[in-house]
């Protein structure tokens, strides 16, 4: 069956230029087309959409206010925006029920890329899954303490752009969500930004207090949350591993680049865990109990109770906000690396050796088991002779941050 795409715009002239544009792809999806937000919601009322594609500026309901409906209605179906010049407050308050922004004019193959990107992530997440486990994320949540002190910070009269940094580089939530902003045509920054701390710089310090301040694209947990489903966790963790993969790509000789995409990964690669505490609580408590009663790992647990693990629902969301496949890659397949299509050194292996290797120095008191190593694609991502001392490794690196 073709997927399922909708296109909405007010002009009759823009989407007959969408319909002549797109007219190679017909055999490929089955395409809708609607001239206002009350025509596209009862087009969606009719069948199902695996994607809708708006305009921000129409009469009545705006493009804002469709994808929010489609948000609360429709949370499986992919929203983009395509639009021309607005205004910085339309624009902001579109972000947060957008998962990708595209500019005007934009061409046939752009188009084609993001909505093909878009349905090649349901390979990880299929759809009957993508409402329970993921609703209407359109923020991480953070820390409580965290999130606390990026308020603080921002609201400072002696707030630094630097210390923002330094805060949100500490958090996969906020991590992620910049990234998205920072990487969306929306802000028009040339190439793409794959460090919060470049994604900062580069939006400028203005611009990052506008999104938190008063568009609130970052949330916080309940502190109910952290201590129940021992969130307080998954920070120390990711910041660690994300430390350790980035002294392990450096060793590497890696580029400078891979060595930023490394440290990146290694932040995000358990995001999915805090996607699904904040989606299904209850649910995910119970995985946790269980898990740790069967004495099996988590993704294990996750992947009995949901059919899917953390590391998809985290690579899912990743890709659908535009971050690069290399990111999706690496946060995908972790813990199963052998699912990947690659082989060479880069982030994916990078994070799944060092995410194991953290998870033994806190479970087993600093001794490194292998039995979570996959050490065939190691050795044959050239990190075979790490792999087989990791201890060594660990002490040559100088450890990792608690």
């Amino acid at each position: 069956m073709n997927p399922h795409i909708l296109f909405v715009d007010d002009e009759p002239n823009l989407i007959d230029g969408l319909r002549r544009m797109l007219r190679s792809f017909r055999q490929r999806w089955d395409m809708a087309f609607a001239t206002s937000g009350s025509e596209a919601l009862e087009i969606m009322a009719q069948r199902p959409f695996d994607v809708i594609v708006s305009d921000m500026r129409m009469p009545g309901m705006d493009g804002r206010q469709l994808l929010e409906e489609v948000e609360k209605r429709y949370p499986q179906t992919v929203r983009v925006v395509l639009s021309g010049s607005v205004g910085a407050t339309e624009a902001l308050g579109s972000l947060r029920p957008t998962h990708q922004y595209l500019s005007k004019p934009c061409d046939a193959d752009t188009v084609q890329n993001t909505i093909e990107r878009a349905l090649r992530l349901r390979e990880l997440l299929p759809q009957e899954k993508v409402g329970r486990l993921l609703s209407q994320t359109g923020s991480v949540p953070s820390l409580p303490s965290l999130y606390v002190r990026i308020m603080e910070e921002l609201n400072s009269p002696d707030c630094e752009i630097g210390k923002v940094a330094e805060i949100i580089a500490c958090d996969a939530g906020m991590t992620a969500k910049i990234l998205q902003l920072a990487n969306s045509a929306f802000f028009g920054l040339r190439g793409p930004v794959s460090t919060p701390s470049d994604a900062i710089f580069r939006l400028g310090l203005d611009v990052v207090k506008a999104l938190v301040l008063s568009v609130q694209v970052f949330s916080a947990f309940e502190s109910e949350h952290v201590k129940r489903l021992k969130l307080n966790r998954v920070w120390p963790h990711s910041l660690s591993t994300a430390s350790l993969a980035q002294k392990i790509a450096v060793k590497q000789k890696a580029a400078p680049e891979i060595v930023d995409l490394t440290f990146t990964a290694g932040l995000l690669h358990d995001v999915g865990k805090l996607i699904l505490a904040s989606n299904v609580p209850d649910e995910y408590h119970q995985v946790l109990t269980r898990s740790g009663a069967a004495k099996i790992n988590d993704w294990q647990g996750e992947y009995i109770a949901f059919g899917v693990t953390h590391a998809e629902v985290g690579a899912y969301l990743i890709g659908l906000w535009g971050l690069s496949d290399t990111l999706v890659d690496a946060i995908a397949h972790h813990h199963r690396p052998e699912r990947s299509s690659g082989r060479k050194f880069g982030p994916l292996s990078a994070v799944h050796f060092a995410d194991a290797l953290e998870h033994h120095r806190r479970i087993e008191g600093g001794r490194y088991a292998a039995r979570d190593l996959d050490l065939d694609y190691l050795a044959g991502a050239g990190l075979g002779s790490l792999a087989a001392e990791p201890e060594a490794l660990v002490a040559e690196l100088g450890g990792t941050k608690e």
